[in-house]
């Protein structure tokens, strides 16, 4: 296990975070962020803020061992969407500050599961755990776009801001 391996995954990481970002923008736009179009599933807003949570202790833990889950305020359930979009890209700009502390030892130590639920094993199982879980809920909110006759953004535009067709 390498720099390079770290290197790699942040690229991956950001890459897919500006797609969430993207469905997050279109939900915005149509004004249906919290919206719940498949019964018994969760609002848009809802997924992001569990997005948000494991990558606030994800990064902080690994970098500091700190593992404590704190529970997002309630009222980033309620608040302004724009407010609670602000606290994510927060959670994001303090995740890219500390990634360049966490070490290739922190990712690859063998460690006991802080939380119940989520996987066994060490960095690189959980931060495997916690993109998919976000891939996850952005394909959620692909669907729930659709259902709502909204045209979701384009999967496949992955780096950058440049929007461009393949």
């Amino acid at each position: 296990m390498s720099e390079q391996w770290k290197d790699w995954y942040w690229t991956v990481w950001e890459d897919n975070r500006r797609l969430t970002d993207r469905v997050a923008q279109a939900f915005v736009a149509a004004g249906a962020v919290d919206e719940k179009p498949v019964l018994g599933m969760r609002s848009f807003r809802q997924l992001l803020l569990e997005i948000w949570s494991m990558e606030q202790v994800y990064a902080r833990g690994f970098a500091t061992e700190d593992w404590r889950w704190e529970f997002l305020p309630e009222s980033y359930d309620t608040c302004p969407i724009e407010e609670a979009m602000a606290f994510g890209a927060g959670i994001r700009e303090e995740t890219r500050r500390l990634w360049p502390t966490i070490s290739i030892e922190s990712l690859t130590r063998p460690r006991p599961t802080p939380f119940p639920g989520h996987p066994e094993g060490g960095g690189i199982e959980w931060m495997t755990y916690a993109l998919e879980n976000e891939i996850h809920h952005r394909g959620q909110g692909y669907v729930y776009l659709r259902i709502l006759g909204k045209e979701p953004p384009a999967f496949y535009l992955r780096t950058g801001s440049k929007e461009r067709d393949l």
